[in-house]
């Protein structure tokens, strides 16, 4: 799989945020049966790596990657966690030269036409648009599609489940992620139903 057959897993990528490793199975396990297999578990808690293990281990039918990867390290220890893909908020050259020689596929992450424009000169033609909704939303992504139309993008960041739609329609969006698919009440509660059921909700978003 390279990052651009990524793209077209599923219309909606969930972002994760996971404190308990003991959670990351079953939260797995809902996500896929309601029709979305990529998973990215963001780096932003200890228990993330963790996670990451378990679900690459113990959901078959998963494709689980690590976000928030800001350093060398981060791509590497993802790697090694039995990673299938990175996610980036944003995108150094020392950190895209990390998360290329992972041989991973990976999603840099970008808010400007510039920054898009520096990664397509290595090649690079699927990104993250981070964060979506602060970076100027559906419309700015339309207009980059006129100047840029070889790079796809994943938009995250404030893209709901009422606005996902807008981002879909356009050419160039093979998929947005969302942290709005795992709440942390539900994740708490162990209420897989509700999360299978959003997800199954989210999967139905492609036009």
């Amino acid at each position: 799989m390279n990052a651009r057959e990524l793209l077209d897993l599923a219309p909606v990528v969930p972002v994760v945020v996971l404190d308990d490793p003991d959670a990351a199975v079953p939260m797995a396990e809902a996500l896929v049966a309601g029709g979305l297999p990529a998973i990215e578990v963001t780096l932003r808690t200890e228990g993330a790596l963790a996670a990451i293990e378990r679900i690459a281990a113990g959901v078959p039918g998963a494709v689980v990657g690590a976000g928030t990867i800001v350093t060398p390290e981060d791509a590497e220890r993802a790697r090694r966690a039995g990673a299938a893909f990175l996610v980036s908020p944003g995108c150094t050259p020392r950190l895209r030269e990390a998360m290329t020689g992972t041989g991973l596929p990976f999603l840099p992450g970008v808010s400007s036409a510039t920054e898009a424009m520096a990664l397509l000169e290595h090649g690079i033609t699927a990104m993250k648009f981070f964060p979506a909704a602060a970076a100027g939303g559906a419309a700015y992504l339309k207009a980059l599609g006129g100047p840029l139309p070889g790079i796809r993008f994943c938009p995250t960041g404030g893209v709901t489940q009422d606005n996902a739609s807008r981002y879909l329609a356009l050419p160039n969006v093979g998929c947005v992620g969302g942290t709005w698919l795992t709440p942390a009440d539900a994740v708490r509660d162990g209420d897989w139903a509700r999360v299978e059921e959003m997800a199954r909700k989210a999967a139905a978003l492609r036009p």
